[in-house]
């Protein structure tokens, strides 16, 4: 069992409708020095990838993704979720559901941070059905860049996201698969990863 397993037994809660409660330590409250542990395998799984970019979804992937970005010295992008007066120049959007929140958004990146010439690491926290890593992975291929991997915290495997995204091609690393969870006993059991 890896540390994040680990993590996930000692402290996660398992709500109805399939939910995994990591709030205390992944994103609501963050633990530091556990996103470290995460960027550095991160950076470990991909290291024969080209990266120059990483490239999450506001607003629980960017502490880990800025924690990966310190492994990889490159800077992170984050797909914004509302327009604001900050945001100018032409953008790339793309829609994705929320399977947290049960509502579609509109991401937005601009087009003067993601180019042709980029190698982008995609991260995020959870993955369940892939609709917001499809928006990633959109926008990514909208700019012309080139998705070199993809980085989750935690998968539920036995939701659709993770077949369909290992499906189109991509290297999909998660760092913690949920293959069951129980809410009447809190019992949660992890798919075996090499």
């Amino acid at each position: 069992m890896n540390f994040l397993e680990e993590r996930i037994l000692k402290d996660g809660v398992v709500k109805e409708g399939n939910v995994l409660k990591v709030d205390s330590f992944l994103n609501h409250q963050m633990d530091i020095e556990l996103f470290d542990k995460m960027g550095e395998e991160f950076k470990r799984r991909f290291a024969e990838k080209p990266v120059n970019k990483i490239l999450t979804i506001e607003a629980s992937g960017i502490g880990i993704a800025c924690m990966a970005a310190r492994h990889f010295r490159v800077p992170v992008i984050f797909a914004k979720k509302t327009q604001s007066i900050n945001l100018d120049g032409d953008m790339y959007v793309a829609e994705v559901e929320s399977f947290t929140h049960k509502c579609k958004n509109n991401v937005i990146v601009s087009k003067k941070f993601l180019n042709e010439e980029d190698q982008v690491l995609i991260i995020d926290d959870f993955l369940a059905n892939g609709c917001a890593l499809q928006g990633m992975i959109q926008i990514t291929q909208m700019a012309g860049a080139t998705v070199s991997g993809i980085g989750i915290a935690i998968e539920k495997g036995f939701q659709s996201g993770g077949r369909i995204i290992r499906n189109l091609g991509f290297q999909l690393e998660s760092l913690a698969i949920v293959e069951s969870m129980d809410v009447k006993s809190g019992a949660i059991k992890f798919r075996e990863q090499s």
